[in-house]
């Protein structure tokens, strides 16, 4: 990277900086201005970012903020709370996370199974069925959406990419048994140690370094600079431990993640304070660079079918998954519509897709890349620019009614920590 180009980054993150209190106010939100800033440097434009999408800081960047986003967000979900009060996100994922995932599939294999093997068109659905709350964060974070809603798409964003991960391995190791890439035992054995030693090392990482950090702030041991550092250090630990024994390290930060937050949860305000900043630059820069290395190649290569498919999984897949997991909680019609097209696709997405192209034997995989690359350009505008109207309609809808325990939606609830509240 030569300075002129740093120096044009710096002053896009710092002029963005400086007005973004007057642009929350409106219908842009920081995805869509990071994806058209990495549009603009692209080399089909204005040529000042030419790096491959392969090109080892990329992939750097890209795993750093992977480990990082699922570190954090399964930090913030609190168990005891999500059993006791959160049955909606519980059908979300249970539920409706599976539907979406096998509709996509179907959808898949329908619309592009000239291009995809059948796993490997589970593969996309299941790289494509993460939600970003992010980028609707006005739905996550505006008091006009009844806390019960706004919760349970926040909390159900913060668990499906970890969920999603160990299923995407699986679907890819079957996809590589099916091409004869390897034999059928070697792809089970992978796959079983990825998704066995994975949890079983992060769960382990993030009790026991959560009580040695919790220990060594009781007794004033460490400063409160080094428990920040010590806290984020475990995500890292859980990944390269996982890594070392053949598990995998992703879903290794997960489970770090998600246990450190029900055991130690006193001591991961650094990680809340951390996704407001530089968790935040972090997802920003993915943003740039997809919009600068992915979006024209992707065009390039796109066909009306795999646009037919990002529309349909956007919808259809999305929006009939969640109309079946919330049959018989009462629901109003525009309850479930706002649930339904309110799942973004971000962040996960993109990065499982980069994991893909990493990944050898998957002969679909510029098909799969090209899809997800496309699906996401449409869901970045397409929820970036409804959010903020979208969230004003709903509230207007729910204010109506006062809260009462007949009306599901303004049932009383605990919250959470949101991810990425680029809005106040």
């Amino acid at each position: 990277m030569n300075t002129e180009l740093f120096a044009i980054i710096a002053l896009f993150i710092l002029g963005f900086g400086l007005i973004s209190g007057r642009i929350e106010k409106s219908v842009i939100t920081p995805p869509m201005a990071f994806v058209i800033f990495g549009v603009l440097l692209s080399p089909q434009l204005l040529g000042l970012l030419n790096l491959e999408v392969e090109h080892e800081l990329v992939r750097i960047i890209a795993e750093f903020t992977l480990i990082l986003v699922l570190f954090t967000d399964a930090s913030r979900i609190n168990l005891k709370l999500l059993r006791r009060d959160y049955n909606l996100p519980v059908r979300l994922l249970g539920i409706g996370l599976p539907l979406t995932i096998i509709l996509g599939t179907i959808l898949a294999v329908l619309l592009l199974g000239g291009s995809l093997e059948f796993w490997e068109a589970a593969g996309l659905a299941t790289i494509l069925a993460p939600t970003d709350a992010a980028l609707g964060q006005a739905v996550v974070s505006s008091p006009r959406v009844p806390i019960c809603i706004r919760q349970s798409l926040n909390v159900e964003s913060g668990l499906n990419d970890g969920i999603c991960l160990p299923i995407l391995l699986i679907f890819l190791s079957l996809a590589g048994t099916m091409e004869g890439t390897g034999t059928a035992s070697f792809w089970f054995r992978f796959a079983a140690m990825q998704v066995i030693l994975g949890p079983i090392v992060g769960v382990a990482v993030g009790y026991i370094g959560g009580w040695l950090v919790s220990q060594s702030v009781r007794r004033k041991w460490i400063t409160h600079s080094f428990e920040d550092l010590s806290v984020l250090g475990l995500s890292l630990c859980a990944y390269a431990i996982a890594e070392l024994v053949g598990g995998n390290g992703f879903i290794a930060a997960f489970c770090a993640g998600l246990t450190l937050g029900n055991t130690a949860p006193s001591i991961c305000d650094c990680l809340y304070e951390f996704g407001e900043a530089e968790g935040q630059l972090l997802v920003l820069l993915i943003f740039m660079i997809y919009g600068s290395m992915m979006v024209f190649p992707a065009l390039d290569s796109v066909n009306w079918q795999m646009v037919l498919y990002a529309i349909a999984t956007l919808t259809i897949a999305r929006m009939v998954g969640v109309a079946i997991s919330v049959i018989g909680m009462k629901l109003r019609w525009y309850t479930i519509l706002f649930l339904g097209w309110f799942g973004p696709r971000g962040v996960a997405s993109i990065l499982y897709g980069l994991l893909i192209l990493e990944g050898d034997g998957i002969q679909g995989s510029e098909v799969m890349f090209s899809t997800m690359v496309v699906t996401v350009l449409i869901s970045v505008f397409a929820h970036g620019l409804t959010a903020f109207p979208g969230a004003n309609w709903y509230g207007k809808r729910m204010a109506r009614f006062k809260a009462t325990h007949e009306i599901p939606e303004l049932m009383p609830r605990s919250e959470m920590p949101v991810r990425l509240s680029w809005r106040k």
